[in-house]
């Protein structure tokens, strides 16, 4: 089973991934995890997408486990939050350009590797989660004084934005920007402008919450009139016409859709086989977008 292929900070991976995320699901069953995981690439994933704070290092720690230093795959971390045991939400930013630097060390050491191949820093400037405060408003540029200096040092391979503006990722553009991601879906596609500017300049778009709605309130795709019609006319899910909407709509598209069971991993992949015809296509494009400014606070 296989999926297109499209570009990724210099390297060739399938258009559809896996957000490792959700294996924080699966921490009472770390052989599950593994297992999950190795399933995965077995289907041709190689591209993984994660972060030092999923499952308190615990996502990682598998990740170490199954990839080791495996070339093959691509893993994708980012910075700029770190964990909030006991808070509203389980995350608190952490902005400062010190807790990048050490954000990206604890993720060298709990992977295992010398560089990180890509490091996306999580702004928190739009779409829905956290928003800094206090001491946690750091302008851009000091970011990606940072960032520049690790990928400088080695460190890091190249550099990535998320929760950006189109200014934001304007200004950050002559730093060399590998990848965008924000929250994007077919109900929410506030972004197309930034959208554009990536395809126009070379950079993968990485949306997280492609199917809408992972908190209360917020539009899920797979609730539309037009994406069930077109799941039940092709013999597929609702889900899946989701994430097949998102590869057709532009060639910068990769997607790291998340799960922690090997079903529903196996239905992401297949996505990555499914056409529409014109009308479809036309239907779904038609779809109304909505909002996902929802912000939620740590404390």
């Amino acid at each position: 089973m296989s999926s297109p292929t499209a570009s990724l900070a210099g390297r060739t991976v399938s258009r559809i991934g896996y957000g490792a995320m959700q294996l924080e699901r699966l921490r009472g069953n770390r052989d599950d995890a593994v297992a999950l995981l190795r399933r995965a690439v077995e289907l041709g994933v190689d591209h993984v997408d994660t972060a030092q704070f999923y499952g308190f290092g615990f996502v990682n720690d598998v990740i170490r486990e199954v990839l080791g230093t495996d070339d093959d795959v691509l893993v994708v971390t980012k910075v700029g939050a770190d964990p909030n045991p006991g808070g509203r939400v389980p995350l608190r930013p952490a902005q400062r350009p010190e807790q990048l630097r050490a954000s990206v060390e604890d993720n060298l050491r709990s992977l295992g590797v010398d560089q990180l191949a890509v490091v996306n820093l999580r702004r928190l400037d739009a779409g829905p989660g956290l928003r800094p405060h206090g001491d946690q408003l750091v302008d851009l540029d000091d970011q990606l004084a940072v960032m520049t200096a690790l990928r400088d040092e080695g460190k890091i391979g190249a550099i990535g934005l998320s929760s950006v503006t189109l200014d934001g990722l304007r200004r950050a553009l002559p730093a060399g920007i590998a990848c965008v991601q924000n929250a994007y879906s077919l109900v929410s596609r506030g972004d197309e402008d930034l959208l554009r500017l990536c395809v126009a300049e070379g950079i993968a778009w990485v949306p997280f919450f492609p199917l809408g709605g992972a908190f209360p309130g917020l539009p899920k795709v797979t609730e539309e009139s037009a994406v069930r019609a077109a799941a039940e006319a092709l013999g597929v899910t609702p889900s899946q016409v989701g994430l097949a909407w998102l590869l057709h709509h532009a060639p910068n598209v990769l997607l790291i859709p998340g799960t922690a069971d090997a079903d529903h991993l196996e239905a992401n992949v297949a996505a990555g086989g499914i056409t529409f015809d014109a009308a479809t296509l036309a239907a779904l494009d038609a779809v109304e977008s909505r909002s996902v400014d929802l912000v939620l606070d740590a404390e």
